[in-house]
């Protein structure tokens, strides 16, 4: 998430940038509720040390015969106060995650304004073939070598899914392979992990919550769990809530796993076959590393 300590001391710098990724934001509300939450922690110490040192005097009173209800008292107006100032606490800092966890990164300075229609080329390599016959798209190919049923998977699954028969099959398992072994070479460690994963798998991530709409979650299970978009999801929640050594690092870890995903919006003519599917495999390399 954006430190919120940025938005505060450039919050339009901030809100430009922002605009260039199409994300327009107001940050009035959240400067003003980040405001109040440090109001508002402020009083909850400074109400707890008073009962503190309230609560301390009792003995020294009690031995002079002093009467200790008005510390007792002032004591419980001092917890009730807290009491209100926690629960004001715990909204405010709800709305201020809340706020923050949605917006993106922000970007380079030099990345130009709106969507990848504004994108241009930096370089361009080699030459862009010219054939002197028709090409056959990768559905016509795969069709008609064999190696891919799309009509059968439609027929067992639906749309968005395929089938790898035979050859097709067999290239598939084969680059799999491949990318195994050659990870194994490079001292990468292998991971075949659960394909299902619970919701803070997914925040860590960073995929949730712009992604949600992307995955299958599966109903009736306690807590929410969803279907793996890709393993990196899991790789990069290995080692979530520990604190590791520098000397321990780096960490290599690849996996293997079919990944699933739900793409929401219709399918052009150009994205058919292999390219939109709510099943593929992926080999996926994670490192946990420094920034060297």
């Amino acid at each position: 998430m954006l430190d919120i300590k940025r938005i505060e001391q450039e919050p339009e710098k901030v809100k430009e940038l922002l605009k260039r990724k199409e994300y327009d934001v107001d940050f009035t509300e959240l400067l003003l509720k980040n405001k109040r939450r440090k109001e508002l922690t402020v009083e909850v110490e400074t109400n707890k040390a008073e009962q503190n040192r309230l609560s301390s005097l009792v003995p020294q009173y009690k031995k002079e015969g002093k009467d200790v209800k008005e510390i007792f008292a002032k004591v419980k107006q001092l917890a009730k106060q807290n009491s209100e100032n926690e629960e004001e606490l715990k909204e405010t800092e709800k709305f201020i995650f809340d706020f923050l966890k949605v917006l993106p990164n922000l970007p380079d300075e030099d990345l130009l304004p709106g969507g990848k229609e504004n994108n241009k080329p930096i370089y361009t390599f080699g030459k862009k073939p010219v054939f002197s016959f028709v090409p056959k798209d990768h559905v016509e190919l795969e069709e008609s070598l064999g190696l891919i049923d799309y009509k059968r998977a439609a027929k067992i699954s639906g749309s968005g899914t395929w089938i790898y028969t035979g050859l097709g099959a067999q290239l598939e398992w084969a680059l799999i392979n491949f990318f195994v072994s050659e990870h194994l070479k490079d001292g990468y460690k292998f991971i075949l992990p659960p394909h299902l994963l619970n919701y803070e798998s997914g925040f860590t991530a960073g995929q949730f919550p712009k992604f949600e709409s992307s995955v299958f979650f599966v109903d009736g299970l306690e807590p929410k769990r969803f279907m793996l978009p890709t393993a990196e999801t899991a790789l990069v929640n290995l080692h979530r809530n520990e604190i590791l050594s520098q000397g321990e690092l780096p960490l290599r870890y690849f996996a293997y796993t079919p990944c699933y995903r739900l793409e929401a919006g219709s399918y052009r003519t150009e994205e058919r076959g292999m390219i939109r599917g709510y099943q593929f495999n992926k080999v996926e390399m994670v490192a946990y590393t420094d920034e060297d």
